[in-house]
C-alpha cells in the first residue's frame, strides 16, 4: 500500500536527527547475522546478493567517534572466546611495559607492545606473487566457498570468488610490464569496523604483492569478521610458516600511541573510513618515504533510460529491481556504492511512466524478501524526507511501507550526496545523459546503469574529466569489488617499480 504526501512543511529542518556522521545510522540494531543490514528487520528468505559487499563510508576507522548507541553494538565485538590470554588487558588499553598493549588476532598470540609486533613482522621474505601466498589465499578462498558458510554468510561466498586461483593470477597478469615490481614493504591497514569484509580484500592484495602486513581490526568487528579469523586459522594450519612470520592481524581500542607508532613504521598506510577519520589518522606522521592511501567519504547513484526501461521485457525489469535491492538494501544503503538518486533519462512522460513502473517492482522484491525496517528508522526516513520537502527540494514524498520511501525531486542539482535512511531514494528527470556533466561532484563514486552502450558511457566519462565517477556499472553490480576502486589500482598501488637498463 502506497502512503503518499506532499508536505507543505515540516517540524523541523530535514537534518534535525540525522548524526553529523549520515553514514551511520541512528540507533543502530546490530544483527547476529551480519547479512542482515543493521537498520533492517531480518528477512525469512534473503536472496544471495549477485555482488561482493564492499567499504561503504564506514564508521571513522580510528574509533575516533563513539557509536550513537553503545549498547547495541556489544553483539557485535568479536567474541571473548576468540581472544587470547592476555585479551582482558589489551581490550582495556591497559599499559604494559614498552606501551599499551596490541591483541594479536591472526595468527593468535599474546598480546604484546607496538614495539614488540612490529619485531614480529621483521623482515619481508616474500616476493610479488609469492607461490606460498598464492596457495594460502587459494585455500581460504575455497574454504569460504563451503556451502553450509556461503549460505549463511553470502558474502563470504563473494569473497571466496574473488580469491579463486584464475583470479588471482589475472591481478597478476595485469601487472606486467617493462619494469621489475617489487613489495612496498610494510603495508598498515585501517579498516572500517561495520563491514566485515573490507579487511580481507584490501589485506589479501597487498599480501599476494608481496607486503608484510599489520590490519587493525576493531573492537567493534562484527560475527562475520570472528568466521573469518576461524577459517583464517584453519587455513593456516597446512600453510608455509612464511605466512605467520609476515601478517598480522590485531585489535586495539583507540590509541594515538599504537596508532602513531604502526604509522611511523609502515610504508603504506590504507585508511578505509570517512573524511573525518581521515583527518584523524593523518594526525600522525608517516616516514619521509611512506605514502597515504584513502578512501574517504563518497556518494553514488543511479542512472536510467526510460524508454529502455518501458521496452525491457518484464523479466528483465524484475532482475533489473532486483539488482537494485542487492545494490541498496545491503548494509543499510550506506554502501559509498550504494545509490541515494535515480536519474531519469528521457521523455517526461516515459520518466513518469518508469519511475512509477520501477517502484513497484523494486516494492515487490523488498516485500518478498521480508525486508523491513525498524520503528526508528522508519521515524529517521520520514524527518529526513519531509526536512527536504519543507525545504523545496522534494516536490513530493511517497511511503511505499517503512521499507521503501521515494522523493520526487524538484530539480535534478538538488540530488542529496547525504545518506536519508534505508530505502530511501530521490528521483529527477534528466533530458540527456550528457546533463550528468554539470551535476556530477567529486565525491561521486559508482554510477550505477541500465539502458545505455558502452560508447555512451566512455563519452561521458570524458567529458566528466576526472571531476567525478570513478566506477560504471551495470545495476546490480554496486558493491562487486575489484582491484581498481575509487580509481586507484590497489595491486600497483601495493608494490614499487625498479628500472633495470642493461
Amino acid at each position: 500500500m502506497t502512503d503518499a504526501h506532499t508536505p507543505r512543511s515540516a517540524a523541523s529542518p530535514h537534518d534535525a536527527h540525522t548524526s553529523k556522521d549520515a553514514r551511520t545510522p541512528r540507533n543502530a540494531h546490530t544483527s547476529k547475522d551480519a547479512r542482515t543490514p543493521r537498520n533492517v528487520v531480518a528477512p525469512q528468505d534473503a536472496r544471495t546478493p549477485q555482488s561482493t559487499p564492499t567499504p561503504h563510508n564506514p564508521r571513522p576507522s580510528e574509533d575516533t567517534r563513539a557509536p550513537h548507541n553503545a549498547d547495541t553494538l556489544k553483539d557485535a565485538r568479536i567474541p571473548h572466546n576468540a581472544r587470547s590470554p592476555q585479551a582482558t588487558r589489551a581490550q582495556q588499553g591497559h599499559a604494559a611495559e614498552g606501551g599499551p598493549l596490541v591483541e594479536v588476532l591472526f595468527p593468535a598470540g599474546a598480546a604484546v607492545p607496538v614495539e614488540e609486533l612490529l619485531k614480529q613482522v621483521g623482515e619481508s621474505r616474500l616476493q610479488v606473487g609469492d607461490e606460498r601466498v598464492k596457495e594460502f589465499l587459494a585455500a581460504f578462498g575455497r574454504r569460504l566457498l563451503r556451502p553450509a558458510l556461503a549460505r549463511r554468510h553470502p558474502e563470504l561466498g563473494s569473497l571466496g570468488f574473488f580469491l579463486r586461483p584464475a583470479e588471482l593470477a589475472r591481478t597478476l597478469a595485469e601487472l606486467a610490464g617493462e619494469h621489475v615490481r617489487v613489495p612496498r614493504g610494510l603495508i598498515f591497514h585501517l579498516p572500517p569496523a561495520n563491514v566485515d569484509t573490507v579487511f580481507v580484500y584490501s589485506w589479501a592484495l597487498s599480501a599476494l604483492m608481496g607486503n608484510r602486513n599489520v590490519v587493525r581490526l576493531s573492537p567493534r568487528s562484527g560475527a562475520v569478521a570472528q568466521v573469518i579469523l576461524e577459517t583464517l586459522h584453519e587455513t593456516l594450519a597446512t600453510a608455509d610458516p612464511v605466512i605467520a612470520a609476515t601478517q598480522r592481524i590485531v585489535s586495539y581500542h583507540r590509541s594515538d600511541e599504537v596508532t602513531a607508532a604502526l604509522s611511523a613504521a609502515c610504508d603504506l598506510r590504507v585508511v578505509w573510513g570517512g573524511d573525518h577519520s581521515v583527518r584523524e589518522i593523518r594526525r600522525h606522521p608517516l616516514a619521509p618515504h611512506a605514502r597515504d592511501l584513502t578512501f574517504p567519504d563518497r556518494s553514488s547513484f543511479a542512472v536510467v533510460r526510460a524508454a529502455a526501461w518501458l521496452c525491457a521485457p518484464r523479466a528483465a525489469r524484475v532482475s533489473i529491481a532486483e539488482g537494485f535491492v542487492n545494490d541498496t538494501y545491503w548494509f543499510d544503503q550506506a554502501a559509498c556504492s550504494s545509490p541515494r538518486t535515480v536519474f531519469w533519462v528521457g521523455a517526461e512522460d516515459d520518466c513518469e511512466a518508469a519511475r512509477a513502473d520501477f517502484t513497484g517492482h523494486v516494492s515487490r522484491v523488498v516485500t518478498v524478501r521480508g525486508w523491513g525496517v525498524d520503528a526508528a528508522m522508519a521515524v529517521e526516513k520520514r524527518v529526513s524526507t519531509y526536512g527536504l520537502a519543507a525545504d523545496g527540494v522534494a516536490e513530493s514524498v511517497e511511503f511505499h511501507g517503512n521499507a521503501l520511501a521515494c522523493v520526487r525531486l524538484a530539480a535534478a542539482a538538488a540530488a542529496p550526496r547525504r545518506w536519508l535512511g534505508a530505502g530511501t531514494f530521490a528521483h529527477a528527470r534528466l533530458e540527456s545523459l550528457a546533463e550528468l556533466v554539470a551535476l556530477v561532484e567529486r565525491r561521486d563514486q559508482t554510477m550505477t546503469h541500465f539502458g545505455f552502450g558502452r560508447g555512451e558511457l566512455e563519452e561521458l566519462a570524458r567529458g566528466l574529466a576526472g571531476r567525478g565517477v570513478d566506477r560504471m556499472v551495470p545495476v546490480g553490480g554496486a558493491l562487486s569489488f575489484h582491484r581498481v576502486w575509487d580509481g586507484v589500482d590497489l595491486p600497483a598501488e601495493f608494490t614499487r617499480l625498479v628500472t633495470v637498463v642493461a
